[in-house]
C-alpha cells in the first residue's frame, strides 16, 4: 500500500473512533458507552450515562443519558433523555445513531431499543452534537443549520440560557420544565413552570396539568415581568419574550458568558436561580418564587401543616405519621401523612349515625379552601354534628363566617402566628380522630404530667437531708442565685434579683450606652454568658403592672428585633436584660472611625433588616406597637451583621402618652415626623418617617443634620433635600458613602433613596407602611419616583431648595 493511503487511513481511522470520548460529536457508525462523555467545544457541558442510587438502600442504581455542567466539581444535572424510563443494567448500554437517523439508546446483548428521539428524518445521514448552549441536536450530517431534533425543545427541571420557554404553535411543542421525583431521582415530578395556556403574556408555576397556578410573574410590560420588577435591575440576563403567530415563549441569555448559572424547577415546587461560586465550591441560590415554602400547593401532602417560620417546615397533624419517611428524606413529602388508627364511622341507617370518632382542635392555622359551607349549622356543636353525619367529613371549623366542614383530605394547611394582626384567615380547625388517638393524646399529656410528678417526688424525698445545707450554698453562690423566687414566665422571660445585676455588670461600671429611656452596660451571667443590662430611668408602673408589661414585650420576638431575656424589679429599681449586641449600635458604624467599613451589601440588608423589623411590629404583633424613636442608636447589629431594633415596647412600658403634643415624649431630633409637633394622634407613619431618615443615613454614611461632614454634596444644604434633587436629577451615585469607593450597586441605591423620599412625605397618608416598603426593597412592587416633601425644603431654607 503506497505510504500517503496509509497515513491517510490512519487519520480516518483516528477520526473516526469505535468510543467517542473527547469530542462534541456523534456521526453515523459511531457509539458513545456508559465510559465515556461529549463536552461541548467551550468545555461548559457534558453529556454521557450517569448512575443515581442511595447510598445506604443497597438496590440496583438506575442509569439515565444526561448532561451535566462540565466545569462544575458538585455533580449536577441539567437534562436527563429518560428520566422516566431509568435503566438498570449498563453492561451494554451505548448511545448510537440508528438506521433510521434517529438518535438511540440501544442495548447491544438484546439489540433493543430503550430510548429514541424519534424524529422526522428527512435525510439518510445525521450528526448528533452538544452545542456549547449546552443544546444537543441531531441535525443534517452535510448542513447543520438543518435540526430534526434538539434537547431544547424537552427540557426537563433546568431552563438553560438562549432556551425558549412557551409554545411552537407550528408543531404544538410546549417547552415547560417539570420538577424532578426527589434530590436524587430525575424522574418528573407534581410541578411545572410554563407559558400561561389563557394567552396571557405571563408564566406562571402551577402542579403538572393543572389550570390553576400557586405563583404567576405577572404580565410581561416589554422588558419584565409584572411581579418581577428587579429584572430590570440584573445586569447578568438580557430577557426576550416573543409572541407571533409561530412561537410564544420566552428565553434570556447571560450578558458575562464566563457565569455559571443554574435556573431550575426544583423538588421545593419553588423555581430557583443559582451561581457556581468558585471560592466556596458550592451553588448559591440568589433567587426564588414563591418567596414562601407554604405557598407551594400541596408541598407537604395530606394532612400536614406547613409552617414557613420552622426549619422543618412539613409536620404531621395529631393522629397522623409520615406515609414515606424514606421519601421524606429525600425531599419528596407531597405523600404527607396517614391516619395512625382508622376512622370509626358506621352508619346503621339512613337516619341515624353512630361513631366514636372525636375531633382534636388544632389552633392558629389557615385553612384548606376546598370547604363546604353548611348554612344549616348555626353553632358549634350542630357543625360538628354535621362533620361526624357524613363519613367523608375529616375536619370542622365554625366562626363568624359560620359552619365549614372539608371532606377526604386536608391539603394546604398553613400554621400562623397565634392573634397576628394581620392573620385575617386565622382560624381553628376541628380534626376529626378515632377515638383510640384523641385518648392516646390525652394519655401522653397526661403521662408526661404524672411522670414528672413523680419524678419530682422522689428527688424532694432524696434531697430533704440536704436541703438546709443546700440553702446556705445558694445564699453564698451569687451567680447562681439568678431568679426572683423561681419567677419565669410564660415567655420564658426571667426575673433576675437585683444584686445578680449588680454583680453581673461590676456594679454598672461597663457603661455601653445612653438612650432615651435610660443606660446600658454590659454583664456576664455565670461569668461566660454576655447580656445588655439596661438601666430604666421614670419606670413609676406597680411591680404587678411592670411585670405585666415585660412579659408582653417578652412575647414580641423577631430576627431582626433584640431578644428580651429577662428583668429586675424590686422597689423603685427597675432593669431590663437583652441579648448582647457584639458589634453595638448601627451609628458606631456610620458615623464613627471604625475598622470596619460596612459594604454596600452589608448596608442594603441592614435597611431590609430593619424594615422588615418594623413591619413586623406594625403589622404582625396582636397590638400594633410604635416605636416612636427608630435611630441608628436604636439599631443594634448582632455578630453576623443582622439588624436588631432595640427599645421597642418602651412607651407602653414607661406610660409615655406618644398620642398628644410634642412635650410628653422623648423622640430624637432629626427623626421626628411633623405631626409630632402638630398635636395629633400619631399612627405607625412617624416610624415610616422615622425609618426614612434612617435610611437616608445608611445610604450617605453621614447624619442628615450633619452641616459639615464629607461625603459629597453641598454642605450648607440639609441632606435629605439634597438627596431628592440629586435622585431627580439622576446621580445617585454623588450620595453613597464616599468610603466605599464607588462599589455600589447602583440600582439598589437608586432604590434605597427613593424609598426614603418616600417614607418621608410630610403628609403620613402619602408614606408606604413598612410592609410596603419591605416589598419594594425586596423587589417584589415597582415604585415610583417621589416629590421632594414641602416641609423639608422650608426646614433646609437653602438656594438650592429656594429655587426648585
Amino acid at each position: 500500500m503506497p505510504l500517503h493511503l496509509i497515513f491517510f487511513t490512519l487519520l480516518l481511522y483516528l477520526h473516526i473512533p469505535a468510543s467517542s470520548a473527547a469530542t462534541d460529536t456523534i456521526l453515523a457508525g459511531q457509539t458513545l458507552g456508559v465510559n465515556d462523555k461529549l463536552i461541548s467545544s467551550n468545555g461548559r457541558y457534558a453529556l454521557g450515562f450517569f448512575e443515581t442510587s442511595r447510598k445506604s438502600s443497597g438496590s440496583t442504581p438506575n442509569w439515565y443519558l444526561g448532561i451535566w455542567f462540565n466545569t462544575v466539581p458538585k455533580f449536577t444535572s441539567a437534562w436527563v433523555a429518560n428520566r422516566d424510563k431509568p435503566i438498570k443494567n449498563s453492561t451494554s448500554l451505548e448511545l448510537a445513531i440508528s438506521h433510521d437517523g434517529n438518535l438511540a439508546i440501544l442495548n447491544r446483548s438484546s439489540k433493543s431499543i430503550m430510548w429514541s428521539t424519534q424524529a422526522s428524518i428527512t435525510r439518510n445521514s445525521t450528526t448528533a452534537v452538544l452545542l456549547s448552549s449546552g443544546n444537543f441536536i441531531l441535525a443534517n450530517s452535510l448542513n447543520l443549520s438543518e435540526v430534526f431534533w434538539q434537547s431544547f425543545d424537552h427540557p426537563t427541571d433546568t431552563f438553560f440560557p438562549g432556551a425558549k420557554l412557551g409554545w411552537d404553535k407550528v408543531t404544538g411543542i410546549n417547552r415547560r420544565l417539570v420538577s424532578s421525583k426527589n434530590s436524587i431521582s430525575p424522574a418528573s415530578g407534581i410541578y411545572c413552570t410554563e407559558i400561561d395556556p389563557s394567552g396571557i403574556n405571563q408564566f406562571w408555576l402551577a402542579p403538572l396539568n393543572s389550570l390553576v397556578p400557586y405563583w404567576s410573574s405577572g404580565v410581561w410590560n416589554g422588558k419584565y415581568f409584572a411581579s418581577i420588577p428587579e429584572m430590570a435591575a440584573h445586569s447578568i440576563f438580557s430577557s426576550i419574550f416573543v409572541s407571533n403567530d409561530q412561537e410564544k415563549y420566552y428565553t434570556y441569555n447571560l450578558e458575562d458568558e464566563t457565569m455559571v448559572t443554574r435556573q431550575v424547577h426544583d423538588v421545593s415546587g419553588r423555581s430557583k436561580l443559582f451561581i457556581w461560586l468558585k471560592g466556596s465550591q458550592d451553588w448559591v441560590m440568589i433567587y426564588a418564587q414563591p418567596k414562601a415554602q407554604c405557598d407551594v400547593y400541596a408541598i407537604c401532602g395530606p394532612f400536614t401543616i406547613c409552617n414557613d417560620n420552622a426549619l422543618q417546615y412539613c409536620d404531621c397533624m395529631e393522629g397522623f405519621t409520615i406515609t414515606s419517611p424514606e421519601d421524606w428524606e429525600l425531599e419528596d413529602r407531597t405523600g404527607g401523612c396517614s391516619r395512625n388508627t382508622p376512622l370509626d364511622c358506621n352508619i346503621s341507617n339512613k337516619s341515624t349515625t353512630h361513631t366514636t370518632d372525636k375531633f382534636y382542635p388544632v389552633p392558629c392555622v389557615k385553612p384548606p379552601h376546598n370547604a363546604r359551607k353548611v348554612e344549616e349549622a348555626a353553632s358549634t356543636s350542630k357543625c360538628a354534628q354535621a362533620c361526624l353525619n357524613n363519613c367523608s367529613c375529616t375536619a370542622y371549623s365554625f366562626s363568624n363566617s359560620g359552619c365549614s366542614i372539608w371532606n377526604n383530605e386536608l391539603l394546604n394547611m398553613r400554621q400562623l402566628q397565634c392573634g397576628g394582626a394581620t392573620n385575617s384567615n386565622e382560624e381553628t380547625i376541628y380534626l376529626r380522630l378515632s377515638a383510640k388517638d384523641i385518648k392516646s393524646l390525652k394519655n401522653n399529656r397526661g403521662g408526661f404530667v404524672i411522670r414528672i410528678a413523680i419524678g419530682t417526688g422522689f428527688s424532694a424525698l432524696g434531697l430533704f437531708s440536704l436541703f438546709l445545707l443546700l440553702m446556705i450554698w445558694r445564699n453564698k453562690r451569687k451567680s447562681s442565685d439568678l431568679i426572683l423566687n423561681g419567677a419565669q414566665g410564660s415567655n420564658g422571660i426571667i426575673a433576675f434579683r437585683y444584686t445578680v445585676l449588680q454583680g453581673a455588670t461590676k456594679k454598672f461600671t461597663d457603661q455601653l450606652g445612653a438612650g432615651s429611656f435610660g443606660s446600658v452596660y454590659k454583664g456576664f451571667i455565670n461569668d461566660s454568658i454576655a447580656v445588655a443590662v439596661k438601666r430604666l430611668d421614670g419606670a413609676y408602673q406597680g411591680e404587678k403592672q411592670f411585670r405585666a408589661e415585660v412579659s408582653s414585650i417578652g412575647a414580641v420576638q423577631h430576627i431582626n428585633l433584640v431578644k428580651l431575656i429577662g428583668f429586675s424589679c424590686e422597689g423603685s429599681k427597675r432593669l431590663l436584660v437583652y441579648e448582647y449586641m457584639s458589634n453595638r449600635s448601627l451609628d458606631i458604624h456610620l458615623f464613627r472611625n471604625n475598622s470596619t467599613i460596612l459594604s454596600w451589601t452589608g448596608r442594603y440588608q441592614i435597611a431590609l433588616g430593619v424594615a422588615r423589623g418594623l413591619a413586623y411590629l406594625h403589622e404582625s404583633c396582636r397590638d400594633c406597637i410604635i416605636h416612636c424613636d427608630i435611630k441608628p442608636e436604636n439599631i443594634l447589629i448582632d455578630a453576623s451583621f443582622t439588624p436588631k431594633i432595640a427599645d421597642f415596647g418602651m412607651a407602653k412600658l414607661l406610660e409615655r402618652d406618644f398620642s398628644r403634643v410634642l412635650t410628653t415624649m422623648r423622640g430624637t431630633a432629626g427623626y421626628l415626623a411633623p405631626e409630632w409637633i402638630s398635636g395629633v394622634a400619631i399612627t405607625p407613619k412617624v416610624d415610616v418617617y422615622s425609618y426614612g431618615m434612617v435610611l437616608l443615613e445608611i445610604i450617605s454614611g453621614r447624619r442628615n443634620s450633619c452641616t459639615s461632614c464629607p461625603g459629597g454634596g453641598n454642605a450648607d444644604v440639609y441632606f435629605p433635600v439634597h438627596a431628592a434633587h440629586k435622585i431627580l436629577e439622576g446621580d445617585v451615585g454623588c450620595l453613597v458613602d464616599h468610603i466605599l469607593h464607588g462599589d455600589v450597586n447602583l440600582d439598589e441605591a437608586e432604590l434605597a433613596c427613593k424609598v426614603a423620599c418616600w417614607c418621608i412625605q410630610d403628609d403620613e397618608l402619602d408614606r408606604p407602611t413598612m410592609g410596603q416598603v419591605v416589598q419594594i426593597l425586596e423587589g417584589l412592587v415597582e415604585t415610583t419616583m417621589p416629590p421632594i416633601p414641602r416641609l423639608l425644603q422650608a426646614m433646609a431654607g437653602s438656594s438650592h431648595s429656594t429655587r426648585s
